[in-house]
């Protein structure tokens, strides 16, 4: 992670100067100011709410398939758009294509800067990228990327590399209770996310270079945690329980994934993987019924697609760039697009405390009952 952040520097600094220049303007508020803007989804830096960049609109997909969009995403967004003085609206779809369509319509209509959207599907978010086009408003793909969509700048992690750390992960945990073979279950995200599809890509290589087989393949539409639920109690009975390990895409289906082995008394028996470091799963790696999460440092991403929208509202164009200085092929169109990718971190009971160390959550969040004090205290979490 490390590496990504210095290949990424030189494209923050020529940003940062772009961000020192859009805050400069901006009036001082009073402290009740301050207040009101805390507790708003809009961030206004300026007594007329007109900053020098314009208004950024940013789409969130939902608050149920993980706890990261409300909790990470959205106070680490608007700290980086304030911290720039750019005036940002951030709102969240629900999961409801047709929320997402609105949103979208009204922040074209009201001539947003620039667009920065987590798509819910790729039909969707082609339409919402071909409107705000035709009114000339740029759009970055933030997390997922659109596939077919067009646009033109694209801020994630590698998600390969997400889908690698999690089959790594549980290929380390197999390998440490002596398993090296046997039949692992594949729970995958919504078909309709790309990520899901680069998250899979990853970790079903990782398994299966590492010689076990698959005894079931089967993706969760939305990734709801309630399905997930059903579709693994349904694998559960059909394979007799008879697998080694379940790799699942991320901490709200580990949580269903692990929920139904409870049931059944196998909850840490059969390691189970998730995907970023919610506060669930790191409890639950803690507690060793799951055996891995994958940490991403959402700040970094935040960070860069903050900069990168504020780049693009103001036309500086070596600038974004600059920051989106690496691509991936949108596999439709088979072009590429400017991306700013960073790098994911496998996160054992042994590496909670780095997550927290990161400022990312506190022992505070993680260390709630007697159980996982202990499991703090032995860690070095604190």
């Amino acid at each position: 992670m490390r590496g990504t952040r210095l290949r990424l520097a030189a494209g923050f600094a020529t940003a940062g100067l772009l961000l020192a220049a859009c805050g400069s303007d901006t009036d001082t508020t009073t402290e009740s100011e301050e207040s009101d803007e805390e507790s708003s989804t809009t961030s206004d830096d300026s007594d007329d709410g007109d900053t020098p960049a314009g208004t950024v609109g940013v789409i969130l997909p939902d608050s149920a398939s993980s706890a990261r969009w409300e909790t990470a995403d959205r106070p680490l967004l608007q700290e980086a758009f304030d911290a720039a003085g750019v005036e940002v609206d951030i709102q969240n779809a629900e999961g409801e294509t047709s929320n997402f369509q609105t949103i979208a319509d009204g922040m074209i209509g009201a001539g947003y800067a620039a667009l920065l959207i987590v798509n819910l599907d790729s039909e969707t978010g082609t339409a919402v990228i071909s409107n705000a086009a035709a009114a000339g408003i740029p759009v970055i793909d933030y997390d997922r990327l659109t596939l077919g969509g067009g646009a033109e700048y694209y801020v994630s992690f590698d998600n390969v590399a997400v889908g690698t750390a999690i089959g790594e992960g549980l290929v380390t945990c197999l390998q440490e209770d002596g398993v090296d073979e046997g039949d692992v279950v594949l729970l995958n995200g919504s078909p309709t996310d790309n990520n899901a599809t680069l998250f899979k890509e990853g970790y079903e290589a990782a398994v299966t270079e590492a010689g076990y087989g698959i005894a079931d393949d089967q993706a969760v539409p939305d990734w709801d945690n309630t399905q997930a639920g059903t579709i693994f109690e349904q694998i559960f009975t059909g394979t007799g329980g008879d697998f080694v390990g379940v790799a699942s895409a991320n901490d709200g289906l580990g949580g269903a994934v692990i929920s139904v082995l409870d049931r059944n008394g196998l909850a840490g028996e059969i390691p189970v993987t998730g995907q970023d470091a919610t506060d669930e799963g790191l409890q639950r790696v803690l507690l060793g019924t799951q055996c891995v999460t994958v940490y991403k440092a959402i700040k970094d991403e935040a960070d860069a697609a903050a900069a990168l929208a504020v780049a693009l509202a103001t036309g500086d164009t070596d600038a974004a760039d600059a920051i989106a200085d690496g691509s991936v092929e949108d596999t439709e169109t088979g072009e590429q697009v400017k991306s700013a990718l960073l790098t994911p971190q496998p996160i054992f009971a042994d590496t909670v405390k780095d997550v927290v160390a990161d400022g990312f959550t506190t022992a505070d969040a993680l260390c709630t009952t007697e159980e996982l004090q202990q499991a703090c205290e032995e860690y070095g979490v604190e």
